[in-house]
């Protein structure tokens, strides 16, 4: 007794994207767009705090500075914050190890 197998070839790969899918892919580049706005509206609320109170939360007045002129008006300035935070925390952090 013989028994054939068959496969059957599916072409999973070229699935037509669903009409929400298609939707929130368009609309991706609106909301980074706006995000990126609200963000740089937050971060200029930041210039209202003072030295102390950026310190804690670990960047400073040059920071914000950096931040506005490293990025152009699309841009959202806050990856460059978030790096200078972080940087500013290692340092510090391996500072008072090593003492």
């Amino acid at each position: 007794m013989r028994m054939t197998d068959r496969t059957i070839e599916l072409d999973c790969g070229k699935l037509t994207p669903t009409f929400s899918q298609r939707l929130a892919a368009g609309l991706a580049p609106l909301t980074s767009l706006f995000r990126g706005l609200r963000n740089r509206m937050e971060i200029n609320a930041l210039h209202d705090l003072n030295d102390t109170q950026l310190r804690d939360i670990g960047l400073t007045r040059a920071d914000l500075t950096s931040a506005f002129l490293a990025s152009t008006f699309f841009e959202d300035p806050s990856e460059h914050l978030t790096r200078s935070a972080r940087n500013r925390w290692r340092l510090s952090f391996f500072r008072s190890h090593e003492e």
